[in-house]
């Protein structure tokens, strides 16, 4: 057996110690018999397949949702305790913490736009990205609005500078990684600042959560046999959506009437919304990595993927969380 980087590779019994005239050396144990010297050939034997000369490739065991289960776990559990600690300790801290997974998954996003050639600037937008919602837990939708058109207006005229070809392409790209990471961001700290934040937003991400986990459990159980968009995400599947359903207005009925002391029915609208956005945000990620020809944003997070593949749901459902929740809750 050969260890070699990467999966396990088993050589198929090769002989790799030719004799002096080029030819295989004899068996061991078996006496050197010229040709022509008059010792008569044994009997042939049964036929023995040679051993295949073919690596032999050991694949990776996966659970049969097709990822790492345990550590998507792991990861899970790690990145939901980040956010309850900064949630309920120290408001401000959440923000923070938000402002650095929508910079990171901001670079996620340009680096795959690359792939198509856009030329799209990384520092203003990430800066940007970062700086958006501290801005908006700080100073409401107005710091949102000015944090935004800022950052856009600094890519713009940076990339201006650059080579005049393919600029309205680069210019749309510009456009679209501030609308579609730190814009709608900045939703999640106007719901952080907001009174009772810290159960409004555990209300918001509780929620989509929610719309993972039910929608996981339903389309494996099920088996998902009646796909969603089998041309876009193939594991998609209406059985896991409603899965998914049920499991956020579950949680949004359980949230919003305790302990934020809203009604029930309101916590299933919120839930039921969800359940959309979140599929939606899951599915345009998904139509954007298939169109580039990638399978994952990033690698940073073991069984999730990139930092993107787990904002994907969040970052569609904040601003429509943001305004439920502010019509529910004056």
């Amino acid at each position: 057996m050969t260890t070699v980087d990467g999966p396990t590779v088993v050589d198929g019994g090769q002989n790799t110690n030719p004799g002096p005239a080029g030819g295989d050396l004899p068996a061991p144990g078996t006496p050197d018999i010229p040709e022509h010297s008059g010792v008569p050939e044994a009997p042939p034997g049964p036929t023995v397949p040679a051993a295949s000369t073919e690596p032999v490739v050991v694949p990776p065991r996966r659970s049969r949702a097709g990822r790492d289960l345990p550590a998507a776990i792991g990861v899970g559990a790690l990145l939901g305790a980040i956010i309850l600690v900064a949630l309920f300790t120290v408001r401000a801290a959440f923000t923070v913490v938000v402002a650095a997974a929508v910079a990171i998954g901001t670079v996620e996003v340009i680096r795959a736009l690359r792939l198509t050639g856009l030329r799209v600037p990384i520092v203003p937008l990430a800066v940007g990205a970062f700086v958006t919602p501290p801005m908006a837990y700080l100073s409401g939708l107005d710091g949102l609005l000015v944090a935004v058109t800022t950052t856009m207006a600094v890519a713009v005229v940076l990339r201006l500078f650059g080579p005049g070809d393919g600029l309205l392409r680069d210019l749309a790209g510009i456009v679209f990684v501030a609308g579609y990471v730190g814009f709608p961001a900045g939703f999640a700290a106007l719901l952080t600042a907001a009174p009772e934040g810290s159960w409004r937003v555990l209300a918001f991400v509780g929620t989509v959560v929610a719309s993972d986990i039910g929608g996981y459990a339903a389309g494996v159980l099920s088996g998902g046999r009646h796909k969603m968009a089998p041309s876009v995400s193939p594991g998609k599947s209406w059985e896991g959506f409603a899965g998914s359903a049920l499991a956020c207005m579950a949680v949004g009925a359980v949230v919003l009437a305790w302990p934020l002391g809203a009604h029930a029915w309101q916590g299933v609208v919120l839930g039921l919304v969800t359940a959309c956005t979140a599929t939606v945000g899951d599915l345009g990620e998904s139509l954007l990595k298939r169109d580039i020809g990638i399978k994952d944003m990033g690698s940073l997070l073991p069984g999730h993927g990139g930092i993107m593949d787990r904002l994907d749901s969040l970052l569609c459902t904040a601003p429509v969380s943001w305004l439920l929740l502010t019509a529910f809750l004056h």
